[in-house]
């Protein structure tokens, strides 16, 4: 059976004249051979699937490393998500708690998730999903001492700009202060990547390859 999507194709090209369509694309749509393949295909009895790249592997690699420079890794999820902004609040919320009480997690320890955010646009600043949270991060951290943050898009892209992403470090807001840039305008204006930029803190990778969702790290250095 035709699907819904198919029959909206055949119906728009009935709308808009049989004529206007190449005799290739009308007997496809005749005859059934532009559906997707099914579940209980039988073309796809001898099909196996294998994921050799996801979000949790991603993270588990994460933890490693930082296992191996002394720090303990938490892994607080791969399915992070939400507004940008909200969830930069949410972490650095996480990070203070954790700074100053020791709690829930002991530092030093690194803070790792993923999952993909989203950006509600309200400015004309130069974007990025991952560099919007990290900035919101920043500001929620006040700058906090002994708290670096990473965000950035594994697929060396985040929004628009060929820039994984970025760093906040502990005298980010500080440094920004001095260029005359106020993180909560560019916060409104969208653009983490103007911001970050003109601190160096932008982190550009290259084509990684490959795409497991965002990657985010809080390293905390102790109470």
């Amino acid at each position: 059976m035709f699907s819904k999507r198919v029959w909206l194709w055949a119906g728009a090209a009935v709308a808009l004249g049989a004529w206007a369509l190449p005799a290739a694309a009308q007997a496809a749509l005749q005859s059934g051979l532009a559906e997707s393949v099914k579940p209980g295909d039988p073309r796809l009895a001898g099909a196996e699937v294998r994921m050799v790249a996801t979000p949790a592997l991603a993270l588990q690699a994460a933890a490693a490393v930082a296992q191996q420079a002394g720090y303990a890794p938490c892994i607080l999820g791969d399915a992070l998500e939400g507004e940008a902004r909200d969830v930069g609040k949410v972490l650095a919320g996480i990070a203070l708690h954790t700074a100053g009480r020791a709690q829930p997690f002991r530092p030093p320890c690194v803070l790792l998730s993923g999952g993909e955010t989203t950006v509600t646009l309200r400015g004309g600043g130069r974007g990025g999903r991952n560099v919007e949270c990290l900035l919101s991060l920043a500001q929620a951290l006040g700058g906090e001492p002994g708290v670096w943050a990473l965000a950035g898009d594994t697929d060396g892209v985040d929004g628009a700009e060929e820039i994984a992403g970025a760093i906040a470090t502990p005298d980010t807001l500080a440094r920004a202060w001095a260029q005359g840039m106020n993180a909560l305008d560019r916060l409104a204006d969208n653009d983490g990547h103007g911001f970050f930029g003109r601190l160096g803190d932008s982190v550009v990778t290259g084509p990684t390859l490959t795409n497991v969702n965002d990657f985010r790290a809080l390293l905390i250095a102790g109470c």
